[in-house]
């Protein structure tokens, strides 16, 4: 029997097979990455290469979900459509009924529970795309500070610190967040981190790079190429000035 036919049948391992086939989808798509700091939270995409003649405001990877809330996703970009337009329809709903704008973490389960929905019933298939959702509202003593969580083909969230989706290098880079994350962050730091990672994969700096700050209160700024540019250009130099300290060094022992 060929157990990767249908999405609700297991195979004899346990495995659901569409499901993992979901999250290879995740694997081949673009970079995320997300870093929460003490008052906000980075959200940073690599961009892909697009057509000489198509039009590069009409990819978006980082997208709003409302006035406080702010997704970024890997894997299909038709799947995401889809997705984000069920999501953004929950938070409208929710507003009216509840004249409040959903907290953060009532947007990441309603996420988790659609791709769960698509995992278990026929005729269907599991969402192609990862997210990391950012918003505000999730810490009752604390309502405005932003926080990060992630969404995955199966239909599971979280809550991170910094974290990875996407691409061939997320091991590796996760460890990376792993070894450079420090708590309490500021916003500049994070911005850094962010690319710091961002630069492992990408090779055209700031033009393939798009990032979004969500700060305290759900305010959000997408950045221009030039104010990534400039960060770039510090952590070049930097890297720079220690591959010089380094030989001048060794040169000295020898």
């Amino acid at each position: 029997m060929s157990y990767d036919r249908a999405i609700t049948v297991f195979s004899p391992d346990g495995h659901l097979l569409q499901v993992e086939y979901s999250m290879e989808a995740v694997r081949r798509g673009s970079t995320v990455v997300g870093v929460q700091g003490a008052d906000c939270v980075v959200l940073a995409v690599e961009k892909r290469a697009i057509a000489k003649l198509q039009d590069a405001r009409t990819i978006r990877k980082i997208v709003s979900i409302d006035d406080r809330t702010i997704l970024a996703f890997a894997g299909l970009t038709a799947d995401a459509r889809v997705l984000i337009n069920k999501v953004r329809l929950e938070a409208q709903s929710y507003r009216l009924t509840m004249e409040d704008a959903p907290s953060i973490d009532y947007t990441a389960r309603f996420l988790a529970k659609i791709q769960q929905q698509y995992t278990q019933q026929g005729g269907v298939r599991p969402f192609g795309i990862a997210t990391l959702v950012a918003g505000v509202g999730a810490d009752a003593n604390d309502p405005d500070k932003p926080f990060l969580y992630q969404t995955d083909p199966a239909g599971t969230h979280s809550r991170w610190k910094a974290q990875v989706i996407g691409g061939r290098n997320a091991k590796s880079l996760r460890e990376f967040l792993e070894k450079q994350y420090a708590a309490n962050m500021t916003e500049q730091q994070c911005l850094r981190l962010a690319i710091q990672a961002l630069m492992e994969v990408v090779d055209s700096g700031a033009k393939t790079m798009e990032l979004c700050v969500l700060r305290r209160g759900g305010k959000k700024e997408m950045l221009k190429e030039s104010m990534i540019e400039n960060v770039i250009k510090e952590i070049e130099s930097e890297q720079q000035e220690g591959q010089a300290a380094a030989a001048a060094s060794a040169g000295g022992e020898s």
